[in-house]
């Protein structure tokens, strides 16, 4: 179980880390309201075509419809709408660091929703982390003061971080209630890109497509990876150890992004942005690892400073 949980952990981290790269070949012809709407349009046919073929029951009642859809509003629809509106004031590295305070979120709304009594070596974790994923774009955050619509963008990250943490607090509660993870996936998607198409057309956006190589390998990779096995590994992750830990894999994943920058980008990393890395690994460990083992590994750690004294 546990090796399980640790795959669909690095899964999520590593797909979504990659999908900062693919979301650049979506900018442009096709405005971004539709080309998350075709995301999740597609990502809901391909687990509708996996349901179907693996014969999994689609049939379910009105209520639990609704609390499908809400899902699917909360976390593939409404969220992602706020944080595009938030990129034209702030760069994406600096949303990257707001986004990753959903680890807090979530373990506040874990203990509100959930009466969940907060762990103090989840909340330290958390802390660490995000010190940490502060120090990485740092340059960002510095120069946050001359950015006129700062505070927008601020409190607009802010919000959409807030949304989705409730988003996970509904499939928390759907998988509660017994609500598969895929097929809660399915119509969630299809509902958000429903709903994304309907803001298009009140907006007066026409459906417009790129038919280019790029952004169609690009839309291919986001629905299947980015949208139908990183939500799922998520998901279902967070099903099993909860919100608040499932979470951090937020944290974790612009370092996978900058990872990816290095190699393409050209981007160059600093003693600042290491250490900050430390920090996010070591908030890693704090979060995810049992508490049972890491007490042992702090007596052991003690054990030998006080031989070596």
């Amino acid at each position: 179980m546990l090796t399980h949980s640790v795959s669909l952990y690095f899964a999520a981290v590593f797909i979504w880390g990659s999908t900062w790269y693919a979301i650049k070949f979506q900018l442009g012809t096709v405005p971004a309201e539709l080309s998350v709407a075709y995301r999740f349009a597609l990502a809901a046919l391909i687990l509708f075509v996996w349901c179907w073929v693996r014969g999994l029951p689609l049939r379910f009642d009105r209520r639990e419809h609704l609390w499908m859809a809400l899902q699917g509003f909360m976390l593939f629809c409404l969220n992602y709408v706020i944080f595009y509106w938030a990129t034209a004031e702030l760069t994406s590295g600096l949303i990257a660091v707001i986004f990753s305070t959903i680890v807090l979120m979530n373990i506040l709304n874990s203990a509100l929703f959930f009466r969940k009594p907060i762990d103090a070596s989840m909340v330290v974790g958390a802390l660490v982390g995000l010190i940490g994923i502060t120090l990485v774009f740092w340059p960002e955050v510095a120069n946050l003061q001359h950015n006129s619509g700062a505070l927008k963008g601020l409190l607009l990250s802010l919000l959409g971080t807030f949304i989705a943490s409730l988003g996970n607090m509904i499939s928390a509660r759907n998988q509660q209630q017994r609500l598969p993870v895929i097929q809660s996936n399915a119509f969630g998607m299809a509902y958000g890109a429903l709903i994304l198409f309907l803001y298009a057309a009140f907006q007066g956006v026409g459906l417009t497509y790129d038919w280019s190589i790029p952004y169609n390998l690009s839309l291919l990779y986001l629905a299947l990876f980015g949208s139908v096995l990183a939500f799922g590994s998520y998901l279902t992750l967070l099903g099993r150890i909860g919100p608040e830990k499932a979470a951090y894999a937020t944290v974790l994943f612009p370092l996978v992004a900058l990872g990816i920058s290095t190699l393409f980008e050209n981007y160059h990393w600093s003693l600042v942005a290491a250490g900050g890395v430390a920090l996010v690994l070591a908030g890693n460990v704090l979060i995810i690892m049992p508490k049972r083992l890491l007490l042992r590994l702090v007596r052991r750690g003690a054990a030998v400073l006080e031989e070596d004294l």
